[in-house]
């Protein structure tokens, strides 16, 4: 278990300014990508305009029109729809290895950061919630001081115990209350199964999967005698890497990845993953670029 001070930089929000974050459009009529919708009343932006109805807003008449033509019209707005966005974090020990600057679990920080962020510039809700063995909810609001306090409660999280991610999505959809943008960032070493099932809980959402991985999970560098550390059991194997163990072990961990982004391309769900080593800000070009239309 860690208690360490986590180390969390924002310094690249001022290059997300420069984006904004769109979800893409969905089958229900109270979520869309664009998040936009025609009303008649008071809203943003006037399309044009609809006979008057009885039941309609008095307040939306317009009574220019009707001292032009002797008939009541009421405006049609097209008006913004706020979207939830619900973000799961990995808090569990195997997030807490590094052989570079920032550990899994601070990379993953750092996103999930980002995409608060990102989703406050549109005063819209968002919540950070972090899982292991169980999720600690934190419920949804909106306004950068709560960002702050997001980062400064995400740099305090004390790393501990397995992934159970299936079981802790379960304990969480109960607090979603309506189609949202679902962000779930890990490393995603468990068993494919409880992915699978968490996934399929969340496939009616914008349902998003960020891996996180370290440079040396990824390409798998080491060579001759190692000793190993499970990080969630604290058991050890001392070993030989030979080229065909590390041949094997980039097979099965491909196979891994293949099967998530088989999962998620089933369901219409976004998967990216990404080392640490890559600026945080690519990581996000390539995430909002990336996504399925």
């Amino acid at each position: 278990m860690s208690d360490r001070k986590h180390r969390i930089e924002v310094d690249f929000f001022r290059q997300l300014d420069r984006f904004t974050f769109m979800v893409r459009k969905r089958v229900s009529s109270a979520y869309a990508g664009s998040r936009r919708s025609t009303h008649s009343g008071r809203g943003l932006d006037t399309l044009g305009y609809v006979e008057y109805h009885p039941g309609d807003d008095i307040k939306s008449i317009d009574w220019n029109v009707y001292a032009r033509s002797e008939k009541l019209y009421v405006r049609e707005f097209e008006e913004d729809k706020s979207v939830t966005t619900h973000i799961l974090l990995d808090a569990s020990n195997s997030m807490d290895y590094t052989t570079g600057e920032f550990t899994k679990y601070e990379y993953g920080a750092m996103l999930a950061a980002g995409f608060a962020y990102l989703v406050t510039k549109d005063n819209d809700k968002f919540g950070i919630s972090t899982y292991a063995e169980d999720i600690e909810i934190s419920q949804t609001h909106r306004g950068r001081r709560y960002l702050l306090r997001d980062i400064d409660r995400m740099a305090e999280v004390e790393l501990e115990g397995k992934t159970a991610l299936n079981k802790c999505v379960e304990q969480y959809e109960k607090v979603i209350h309506s189609r949202s943008l679902v962000v779930i960032i890990s490393d995603f070493m468990e068993d494919i199964s409880s992915i699978e099932s968490a996934i399929y809980r969340l496939s009616h959402h914008d349902l998003m999967l960020i891996q996180v991985l370290d440079p040396s999970e990824s390409d798998l560098s080491m060579h001759g005698h190692v000793k190993l550390f499970d990080l969630e059991t604290d058991d050890e194997l001392k070993t030989y890497l030979s080229n065909n163990f590390k041949d094997k072990y980039q097979e099965e961990l491909q196979a891994h990845i293949d099967g998530i982004r088989n999962i998620c391309d089933h369901v219409g769900a976004d998967f990216f993953t990404f080392t640490t080593d890559t600026p945080v800000f690519d990581a996000f070009f390539h995430t909002i670029n990336g996504r399925k239309v």
